[in-house]
């Protein structure tokens, strides 16, 4: 007799664990390292040093040049004998400051070479490098070395090249044009030495910026039958639009505080008058009026507020979106 069929059973599966209770492994709740009091030390100095530093050395500073500029304080004798004269420092610089008019178009000027002179340049250099052409790491260094150079510095390297009697470019030309000393020469003098450190910084800025451009983006508009030049000022240009914005608020800093290269030239008189150069000539001058110094310092810091404000404005409206 043949058995009888038995019936097939299913393989029984393991059942999973429930979710519940204390597990080994990942399940484990990973426990919080404390602070020591040596690393809240280090915490509390990391943070309270720097702000004390920026507090001490641009706070409070740029607070008392405000107040001061109400004031007719000439740096000698207590606080306590300051007299508040409300605007009439102000009232001053516009009416009855000749220097004053003089400075502001030299500091307009100065922006308007940056702009149409120094940043185009430096942009011009930032697209040939990115290329990666043959030698392109010494032009790089060549242009970007000026930059880690001060202003002071940069102004006795050209007095090399513009001295009247021992100058390169004197004796290369055959002419004794006093570049330093002429009011006719000077401010174009300085303001091609200020350029000749304001290119690398430019270019710098943007070469970092093209490096983080889609290269598709050039892909496609080359496809579309775009050349290089309209490749670059419709689809590169554009999305380079922080960097724009950067370089923009730098070189209306750079234009109100340039001081440095003037002040070692002719201390800003002769045809080189400057709002800085007028500020430091009235607070740390002969005539010491630390009142009418911090009026025009203030008037330096409104100016600069306004494009910082307009910065910090887009930048916060790119992070929104």
């Amino acid at each position: 007799m043949s058995s009888p069929d038995l019936p097939l059973v299913a393989p029984q599966t393991a059942q999973p664990a429930p979710s519940g209770g204390s597990h080994q492994g990942t399940g484990k709740k990973q426990r919080v390292r404390r602070l020591s009091g040596r690393d809240r030390v280090a915490v509390v100095l990391m943070v309270a040093v720097p702000t004390l530093v920026v507090v001490g050395l641009v706070w409070l500073p740029a607070i008392a040049s405000v107040l001061l500029s109400f004031t007719n304080w000439d740096g000698v004798g207590s606080l306590a004998d300051v007299k508040v004269i409300g605007l009439q420092n102000y009232t001053d610089v516009f009416t009855n400051y000749p220097p004053f008019k003089p400075a502001v178009q030299h500091n307009l000027l100065w922006l308007v070479v940056m702009f149409v002179v120094a940043t185009p340049l430096g942009v011009l250099f930032a697209v040939l490098i990115d290329k990666e052409l043959k030698g392109s790491r010494f032009y790089q260094t060549a242009l970007y070395l000026p930059v880690v150079l001060s202003l002071a510095l940069v102004g006795f390297i050209w007095q090399l090249m513009y001295s009247r009697d021992q100058g390169l470019i004197n004796a290369v030309l055959g002419t004794q044009v006093d570049f330093y000393g002429d009011p006719k020469w000077n401010i174009w003098a300085a303001l091609f030495a200020t350029c000749w450190k304001q290119v690398g910084y430019v270019m710098l800025l943007y070469l970092a910026g093209l490096k983080g451009v889609d290269a598709s983006l050039k892909e496609a508009a080359q496809m579309d039958g775009a050349n290089q030049v309209q490749t670059f000022f419709r689809i590169v240009f554009p999305v380079m639009r922080p960097i724009n914005i950067i370089v923009l608020v730098i070189t209306v800093i750079e234009s109100l505080r340039a001081f440095d290269l003037v002040w070692v030239i002719n201390q800003g008189r002769n045809g080189l008058e400057l709002i800085a150069t007028l500020v430091t000539a009235n607070i740390v001058g002969e005539a010491s009026r630390i009142g009418f110094g911090s009026a025009l310092a203030t008037i330096m810091l409104v100016i600069s507020l306004v494009f910082i404000s307009i910065y910090l404005w887009v930048v916060m409206r790119e992070d929104e979106r």
